[in-house]
């Protein structure tokens, strides 16, 4: 059954207070539709079948398409923004179900068969028996969480107030050509001393944070329909073929083929 949006209080709450390993439920959202912050106590696999996501927390930025699932822990407050019409299809997962569940946020590869799994769990009877269908069909889920490969679709959030200043920035004008030394200019510090900030609050230099950020922006952009040509040169590449380039370098296809 698909949950309207405009349930109050959120359907989601019915889940809460559920003792079973995996519930799942299905959800459309209409463009630029944004969930208030919210947090569950079970862990969420957060996945769509249609459209992109973009999940934010207080440590950083996901972009979700559909061939993608984040791995949201239990009790983190987040917030999820729609790009586009967004079906999505999400379980819930006691964070005891299994052993060697992730602890982090993380973007997974979804394969065909976790997304059938997925779809399945949505319409199981509830509760159901460890030793039933329902039962053998969500440990089979667990088993596939623990083998999906992790994705660099994440885009950290410094704490810093003067990396804040520079990545937002950044984030709302991908194509700047502001170089560091030119923002410690800007701040009124060294450069040294952002580029060590950037190292230890986001594991990234000035110029790869930059980069991932230019990345997620052309994925919002293409999820939207854009021109690879336009989302290229709008998000600060000198070329659409230096754009694709590094698309492929990063996602292992072309920006063409990424949301295929």
């Amino acid at each position: 059954m698909t949950i309207p949006i405009n349930d109050q209080p959120p359907r989601y709450l019915q889940y809460h207070s559920s003792q079973l390993p995996v519930v799942a439920m299905a959800a459309d959202y209409t463009p630029d539709h944004v969930t208030a912050w919210h947090q569950h106590p079970h862990a969420q696999l957060i996945h769509a079948v249609q459209g992109v996501m973009i999940v934010s927390t207080a440590g950083g930025r996901w972009v979700v398409p559909p061939s993608r699932a984040l791995w949201m822990p239990a009790n983190v407050e987040h917030h999820v923004r729609m790009v586009g019409h967004v079906q999505m299809r999400t379980a819930f997962i006691r964070p005891d179900a299994a052993p060697g569940l992730p602890q982090q946020c993380a973007v997974l590869a979804v394969s065909p068969l976790m997304r059938e799994l997925i779809l399945a769990a949505i319409d199981l009877p509830q509760p159901y028996a460890d030793d039933s269908r329902a039962g053998r069909l969500t440990r089979l889920l667990l088993d596939e969480i623990l083998l999906l490969p992790t994705l660099p679709l994440h885009l950290p959030r410094p704490t810093d107030p003067r990396l804040q200043t520079i990545c937002n920035a950044l984030a709302a004008e991908p194509d700047s050509l502001a170089t560091a030394t030119q923002w410690a200019e800007r701040l009124g510090i060294d450069a040294r001393t952002i580029q060590r900030l950037f190292a230890r609050e986001t594991g990234m230099t000035f110029g790869q944070w930059r980069q991932q950020a230019r990345l997620l922006a052309a994925l919002e952009r293409l999820a939207t329909g854009a021109k690879v040509v336009d989302v290229a040169l709008d998000c600060g590449y000198d070329s659409p073929s230096a754009f694709t380039a590094m698309f492929r370098r990063h996602f292992g296809v072309a920006p063409s083929a990424f949301f295929r």
